[in-house]
């Protein structure tokens, strides 16, 4: 088994998101460790709490913009399993916003039970999101103050 991974340099820890979780039996397989597709909805739910605490909610933007954000593509390496009772951080950054779209990198890091300790990559992704009109579902330009937030 190799050594387990630590958080790169050249994307710290620090100048991301976080957000905890907290591994479930809900969240595990039949062989107790989280199941893949579970990482999508940790990101989701990353993604969702970075927005809100940039003042951007979701919900609000569908009713008074008419607009919303929908994943157009999701890439994801997971690199080590996660287990029940794990808690882990799960990350969301910027990584580039064009009129229409954003690409965010997402982590998901074991968070070290010892002081010191260097948190584990459990699984990492990029995920790219569209706007869209919400009630046509076709793309449509990202509001400039919702860009201006993020930048």
């Amino acid at each position: 088994m190799s050594a387990p991974a630590v958080v790169p340099p050249a994307t710290p820890l620090s100048s991301a998101f976080h957000f905890p979780v907290r591994i479930y039996w809900e969240d595990t397989d039949a062989g107790g460790i989280v199941f893949y597709a579970n990482y999508l909805k940790f990101f989701e739910r990353a993604r969702t709490e970075w927005l809100r605490s940039l003042g951007i909610g979701q919900q609000e933007a569908r009713e008074r913009l008419g607009g919303m954000f929908v994943v157009t593509q999701a890439q994801l390496n997971y690199l080590r399993p996660a287990r029940l009772d794990d808690v882990l951080l799960v990350t969301a950054q910027l990584r580039s916003a064009g009129r229409a779209s954003l690409t965010i990198a997402q982590q998901a890091f074991l968070q070290p039970v010892s002081a010191g300790a260097a948190p584990e990559l459990l699984c990492e992704g990029q995920i790219r999101v569209g706007w869209v009109d919400a009630a046509s579902m076709r793309p449509a330009r990202i509001p400039s103050f919702i860009l201006e937030t993020l930048s």
